[in-house]
């Protein structure tokens, strides 16, 4: 009989020690969701860096499970494609959005470069008293002494103000960006359970339609710094409007990777200063050190923890023989807590040095766009939430997301102290 780990919801999840090596599958979303996933890529890094799962949800896949090893396959675009696809699973033949992040060059860096400007560094000085304008009014806002769903009435009240800012998206109707995120990264095996994809596809229409409309009135105007108003007077995207999965395929690349990450983000760092209150302590005592802190707290979530490429040849790698077209899945958290590489990597420590050399954000070509504007949010509101409490108390186990792509939380129920 497998040895199991209890977890918090009474779940049994199979212990990796002792599972037959050859049968671990790290790609099953609850490990994810039962926060148990950290002692299967432990496992893996040990003994399996670079590991071959032969059966799955999604059928055979690679592992690779160590910060060099990741960094190694990131950078090297020509053997490692992205064209096929990013996340573990495949493409849905009948519903195939595609995006930049999702493509090679020419056409990654073409796409890449007419959304940039919208996350340049100009861009975020202007928008920096923005966001603290934002950011005091949201924590003015929030009762003292109550439970309150931290996820709920930070995390993604802030990131969806800032996405709609971006977008330069009607603010009235800003619910619906991270409602649409939530749909898009939701499949038959991970996310919304039991998920009718003929709903997802209906309502993700829904989304390319509200986004169409605000195109062609973009298009007509002169160019602005939003993404929409970008892309519709580059040169090299002004046609995408009329490929429907390419449009929409970058429109949800634009909402997730500015949504998930950034609102896990904050939700995570709460979490972690209650579960390592030394570490509050210490940020109290010294509020200069929360831009580092901020770079430990994306190494230590790890909003995404995934991403995928496809060999586009056969290849030796690390003593192993990786074939034309297998599925290479780079696992982002695990990388992040490895051991000859990040020093005491599972605990959480806001004076780490180096913190910022974490591969939350990828390498290579396809590194985060939008990191910075990532950094700049969280990095307020710690400012902001150090001047008015106390302290933020968890005072319940935190709600995780059934995912193995997004690392992130539904529920983080806390009680704000007013400072004294």
């Amino acid at each position: 009989m497998t040895e199991t780990i209890k977890t918090l919801e009474g779940t049994d999840i199979p212990d990796p020690w002792a599972l037959p090596l050859e049968t671990l599958d790290v790609s099953k979303a609850e490990l994810f969701q039962n926060n148990c996933h950290g002692e299967y890529f432990k496992r893996l890094r040990r003994d399996a860096p670079v590991h071959y799962c032969p059966k799955s949800d999604f059928g055979p896949y690679w592992s690779i499970t160590k910060y060099k090893d990741i960094v190694a396959v990131d950078t090297n675009h020509t053997v490692f494609s992205s064209k096929r696809d990013i996340v573990i699973g495949d493409t849905d033949p009948n519903f195939t959005p595609t995006n930049f992040i999702a493509q090679d060059p020419p056409i990654h860096d073409e796409q890449r470069k007419a959304a940039q400007p919208a996350v340049a560094p100009a861009r975020l000085v202007e928008l920096e008293s923005l966001i603290r304008q934002r950011v005091c009014n949201i924590l003015d806002s929030l009762p003292i002494g109550e439970t309150i769903n931290w996820v709920d009435l930070v995390s993604i009240e802030l990131t969806t103000q800032m996405l709609a800012t971006l977008f330069d998206f009607p603010f009235e109707d800003r619910h619906l960006l991270p409602y649409w995120s939530d749909v898009a990264t939701t499949s038959e095996t991970v996310g919304v359970q039991g998920a009718d994809m003929e709903e997802r596809q209906r309502i993700l229409g829904e989304c390319l339609a509200y986004f169409t409309k605000l195109w062609h009135e973009r298009a007509a105007e002169p160019r602005k710094f939003d993404f929409i108003s970008l892309l519709a007077h580059d040169p090299d995207t002004k046609d995408m409007i009329n490929d429907p999965m390419d449009f929409l395929g970058n429109l949800m690349l634009l909402i997730i990777g500015g949504n998930d990450t950034t609102r896990n983000s904050i939700s995570s760092g709460v979490v972690a200063l209650n579960q390592f209150p030394g570490e509050y302590d210490k940020l109290k005592a010294d509020p200069s050190l929360i831009p580092n802190m901020v770079s430990e707290i994306i190494r230590y979530q790890t909003p995404l923890a995934h991403m995928r490429r496809t060999a586009t040849q056969d290849i030796e790698f690390q003593g192993q023989h990786i074939r034309k077209g297998d599925k290479v899945i780079m696992w982002y958290a695990s990388g992040n807590r490895d051991e000859e590489m990040i020093e005491n990597p599972d605990a959480f420590i806001i004076d780490r040095p180096m913190a910022r050399r974490h591969i939350a954000f990828g390498f290579g070509i396809h590194r985060c766009m939008g990191n910075r504007v990532a950094e700049m949010q969280i990095k307020i509101l710690w400012e902001e939430i150090i001047k008015r409490f106390e302290h933020i108390e968890m005072v319940g186990e935190p709600v995780r997301i059934a995912s193995n792509f997004v690392l992130g939380f539904t529920d983080v129920p806390v009680i704000l102290h007013a400072r004294r």
